[in-house]
């Protein structure tokens, strides 16, 4: 008998990792044929490599999880990987639609994986009504944006509040965000996805896909022997290199 397969798709490569750990761990049989970047080459994937089941971020570029699905629910069974979503979680519990909370684990994660295990060799359900009404709440127009203001670092028996404005930069720290501020720094589990999310695009840049940093922290942009984009920080010692996907950022370099 075939191994089931699937595929993952989400924007960021921890994330990515982090699933497949916990599948290989609930589902050892569940064979992970591919990952995608983005909507686009999951679709693309999935054409190429038919998995039985696909996992989808649901906020991804190019194509969004939502635009993914509506071109894949025919052909493989659908699971949306999503942080908190009010009114995606309470059309997900209608049943039609089968999701993952971030961070992914836990029994949710059993419980799913032992429900597709039983839909394995069928024909996916039709739900292209449900992603209509899904994709419809999600292009509409947001509400002005709360951006966040304080992070909360847990210091030995202490929680320390730290407003953003103290905050030079953030930095992914394997299985932690370093928050680094003229005067200290702390770990949090906060990822530096939700981060991004959460602060203000306009007062804090992502220069790699490790690093955030607060734009008038920054004090010149220099270019080592390797003609790579490196950041100098205000009243800091530490450097912190452009990867090429963000040099557009300093596009007078």
């Amino acid at each position: 008998m075939n191994r089931p397969t699937a595929l993952i798709a989400d924007d960021e490569e921890g994330m990515r990792q982090q699933l497949r750990s916990r599948l290989q761990d609930v589902w050892p049989a569940l064979d992970i044929v591919a990952e995608a970047a983005n909507g686009i080459e999951a679709v693309a994937l999935a054409g190429q490599h038919q998995p039985d089941i696909v996992f989808l971020d649901i906020r991804m570029p190019g194509l969004s999880g939502i635009e993914a699905a509506r071109m894949l629910f025919n052909r493989c069974h659908l699971v949306f990987v999503t942080a908190y979503d009010q009114y995606a979680i309470e059309a997900f519990e209608q049943g039609a639609l089968d999701y993952l909370l971030k961070p992914v684990g836990g029994e949710r994660l059993k419980t799913t994986c032992a429900r597709l295990q039983t839909l394995i060799g069928q024909q996916p359900s039709n739900i292209e009504r449900q992603l209509s009404q899904l994709l419809s709440h999600h292009s509409k127009p947001a509400a002005k944006q709360e951006y966040l203001r304080w992070i909360q670092a847990v210091v030995g028996a202490n929680l320390r509040m730290i407003s953003t404005r103290e905050v030079l930069f953030f930095q992914a720290d394997e299985k932690y965000t370093r928050v680094q501020t003229e005067q200290s720094e702390v770990l949090i589990r906060k990822t530096l996805k939700e981060l991004a999310d959460e602060l203000d695009p306009n007062e804090f840049w992502r220069i790699h896909r490790s690093t955030l940093v607060r734009v008038d922290a920054i004090e010149e942009v220099t270019r080592d022997l390797r003609g790579r984009q490196m950041v100098r920080i205000r009243n800091h010692p530490e450097l912190l290199e452009v990867s090429r996907g963000h040099t557009h950022l300093f596009q007078q370099m």
